[in-house]
């Protein structure tokens, strides 16, 4: 049973980032990947509220850990995504923005990820 909710909460984190990715770019259409950045820094603070609710406060259910961090942030982030257009930057000549996207997402998304944490060991 396990397999079958991280299965969807997989298909349902991929949905909500083409959902947020297609918002992004109608209403701000540009040439700097930003809707893959915001993703990605989401997600990783969702999934450091996660681990910081199990690691933190024990109160996050093993299920609940899988199915929401594996499944639904698995499925909402996209590091092959992210990987892809910082090449395509390069392809263009791009060189400055896609080493701003590369380690700019790294960093940005590490520290999502523990403002996550943080936020959680903050509330309780």
């Amino acid at each position: 049973m396990t397999l079958v909710l991280v299965v969807l909460g997989g298909a349902v984190g991929a949905v909500t980032r083409f959902v947020v990715d297609g918002a992004w770019r109608s209403r701000r259409p540009g040439r700097f990947p930003w809707p893959t950045v915001v993703i990605n820094v989401t997600g990783s603070f969702l999934l450091g509220m996660l681990t910081g609710l199990a690691v933190l406060r024990g109160g996050s259910p093993l299920v609940l850990q899988t199915v929401l961090g594996t499944g639904f942030c698995g499925g909402y982030t996209t590091f092959s995504s992210a990987s892809f257009e910082s090449v395509r930057l390069l392809e263009q000549g791009r060189w400055r923005a896609a080493l701003g996207n590369t380690v700019g997402s790294l960093v940005v998304t590490v520290a999502a990820a523990a403002a996550g944490l943080g936020a959680v060991h903050l509330i309780g």
